[in-house]
């Protein structure tokens, strides 16, 4: 199982939100590429980064930030938020991301996220952003619910060639109150594309659980910034 340490841009500084509010944001550093630097040193292979004003309005604001990440770390780097169209998908990995997660954009039109992946050189590169409210899905950086379930949207895509499915618990966000196991396990028996659980990490016992019940990664966020989570040591019990 792969840890993937997380950071989260808003104006260019590293935050977390708290359930998804933008109202409650706590920043922890104005030097994403320190951050990553620090996920390198404890053994990280990938970073989970978004572009949380990207998320929020469609429009990429950080990629000063993302260049300066790409540039300190010899990482794996998955971005999410702004992926919205062919153009904004071709900017994030002509900045040197190795994949792509793809949420609102994809519930909004279906056809033309499946078309992406039989693009030439994109196998593997998509991730499926899935985030969830009590297991509906939420879009546009959460600030709407949709009428589909991410278990549905999980079983839509058995056999496609995704790199991955975010799957999110939106109401653990944040919280460090523990992960949706149960969520996260139906998604994980809904489809063959492994998924990658976020939101609720409290400390390492979460990460074993999330390995117990087959996730394929997960991420971590505020319980790595107010220290709960010693990444190096998670990355030495757990990846393998």
């Amino acid at each position: 199982m792969e840890i993937l340490p997380s950071i989260d841009l808003l104006g260019g500084q590293v935050v977390r939100l708290t359930q998804g509010d933008y109202a409650r944001a706590t920043v922890y550093s104005a030097d994403p590429a320190a951050v990553a630097r620090a996920f390198a040193v404890a053994g990280a292979r990938w970073i989970h980064v978004v572009d949380l004003d990207a998320a929020r309005t469609g429009q990429r604001a950080n990629q000063a930030a993302v260049a300066a990440i790409r540039e300190a770390v010899d990482l794996h780097l998955e971005l999410g938020g702004g992926a919205r169209d062919d153009a904004s998908v071709r900017s994030m990995l002509d900045q040197g991301v190795d994949r792509v997660v793809i949420g609102s954009a994809a519930l909004k039109d279906w056809a033309w996220f499946s078309r992406l992946l039989e693009r030439e050189g994109l196998v593997g590169r998509i991730a499926l952003g899935l985030d969830a409210r009590a297991g509906r899905l939420a879009i546009q950086g959460w600030t709407r619910q949709a009428d589909v379930t991410a278990v549905e949207m999980a079983t839509r895509v058995r056999g496609w060639p995704l790199g991955a499915i975010i799957y999110t618990d939106i109401a653990r966000d944040g919280m460090q109150e523990g992960v949706n196991l149960e969520a996260t396990a139906e998604v994980i028996a809904a489809t063959d594309v492994g998924v990658i659980a976020s939101g609720g990490v409290a400390g390492l016992e979460d990460l074993r659980a999330c390995r117990r019940i087959g996730c394929a990664g997960v991420i971590v966020g505020r319980a790595y910034y107010e220290g709960r989570v010693d990444l190096a040591a998670a990355c030495r019990e757990l990846r393998e």
